[in-house]
């Protein structure tokens, strides 16, 4: 079945480009949430950029299903919620919660 993302190809701007790819949840691109929680992770490969993303009101049956998240450009997660990409250059390890509308480190927790 073919994902229904709310943003079509034709409205993404170019906000954050050359970082490569990311995992994010549906909960952002389909369902229209904020990234609410990111991390960057050690890439899996060349394209990865080790950055993952979700909405943060994911239930874990919901994280447990692969079928939920999309594998798509990190300037593609940008356009969903720009507030991502003044941390896009944060180490593999850094990690992040987003507390009224302010992301804060999150690292060490």
């Amino acid at each position: 079945m073919a994902k229904h993302y709310r943003l079509s190809s034709n409205e993404l701007r170019e906000l954050a480009t050359g970082h490569g790819f990311c995992v994010v949840s549906d909960l952002i691109t389909i369902e229209g949430e904020p990234v609410r929680y990111m991390y960057r992770d050690q890439p899996e490969d060349e394209q990865d950029s080790g950055w993952r993303f979700f909405a943060g009101t994911e239930s874990d049956t919901y994280i447990d299903n692969p079928k939920n998240f999309s594998l798509l450009d990190v300037n593609v997660v940008a356009n969903y919620d720009e507030s991502i990409i003044p941390l896009l250059k944060s180490p593999v390890g850094a990690a992040f919660d987003k507390e009224d509308g302010v992301f804060y480190d999150a690292s060490d927790e």
